[in-house]
This record gives C-alpha cells, structure tokens and sequence, in this order.
C-alpha cells in the first residue's frame, strides 16, 4: 500500500471520529436542555393556525356561531389551580383552548399522563364545553370521563393527569 493511500485512510478515519464525537456531544446537549419551547405571542398577535389534528378528531361545531359574548355570567379566563402551572390564567375568547404536551398548544403541560393533543375546550351554543382529543388516559370533569363534548360551567375542574383547569371569572 502506497503511503498516500494510507494517510487518506487516517484522514477518513479523523473525520469518521470527530463526527461521532460531534454527535454524541449533539445527543447530550439536547438531553440536558431538553425541548425547545416556543415563544408564546406576548404583547403581539399570535398566528392562528389550524389544527389539523385537532380537526380530525374533534367533534364538529353543532350550531352557535362559536363567538363568545361578553356579559357577567360568562367565564373569561382558565385557571390553573394544582399541577405543575399552578396559578396561570389564561383569558379566553372564540378560539378553542388546546391542552396537551405539544409545543403548539395553547396550555402546554409537562406531565406524563397528559397526551400531544389531550383536550380542547371551546365556546359553542352560549356556553363553554370541554372534549377529550382521544387522549390515552383521559379528561375528566369532576370524577366523570369525558368522551364526547360536554358543558363547562364556571368552578367545573378539568383534570388532565396532575394539572387541574377550570372556568374562573
């Protein structure tokens, strides 16, 4: 063997190294930082964007127009009261809330019983109503599952794994 075949086969087996090196330091990075979360729309208009996931496996809208009206009576805002986002509120309006681990949802909660896509709630005929997505360990209300679409009334608990939401004023 020539000796120029020989330091192209070292140099191939350098470049071969410092990948693997290069990976594994790839690997280990994203194990330690874990899941990159993406900036929710603060102080600026978020994109809405269809969910087609959702879509799918959601009933669809029976009557009501989906807009929400503004009156006294009518919750304004989800609460988180136990779980690991215990005290975030989020304001509601038409859009439907999606819960659940993915990044694209509107309340993501870290839990291991909770799935990609595990529940929405949504405004429909003059009043709220939550639904299960075909999560695998299921959406409670109270201690009843969910299964199809079902009124929401302010102080109802929705439990998804450890993280309890419900309706507040």
């Amino acid at each position: 063997m020539s000796q120029l075949s020989v330091t192209l086969l070292r140099l191939g087996f350098l470049v071969l190294l410092w990948l693997l090196v290069l990976s594994s330091i790839g690997v280990l990075r994203a194990d330690l930082y874990g899941t990159r979360v993406t900036a929710r729309g603060r102080g600026r208009k978020a994109k809405a964007q269809p969910d087609a996931v959702a879509e799918k496996t959601a009933a669809p809208t029976r009557g009501g127009t989906g807009v929400r009206p503004q009156d006294e009576a009518t919750p304004a805002r989800l609460h988180v009261s136990s779980g690991p986002l215990k005290g975030t509120t989020l304001p509601l309006g038409s859009a439907p809330v999606l819960i659940g681990r993915a990044p694209t949802c509107t309340l993501v909660i870290d839990d291991d019983y909770a799935s990609a896509r595990h529940c929405r709630i949504f405004f429909e005929a003059g009043g709220w109503k939550v639904e299960d997505l075909g999560s695998t360990n299921g959406t409670f209300l109270g201690n009843q599952r969910v299964t199809d679409p079902v009124p929401l009334r302010r102080g109802d608990q929705v439990r998804i794994g450890a993280t309890t939401v419900e309706l507040a004023q």
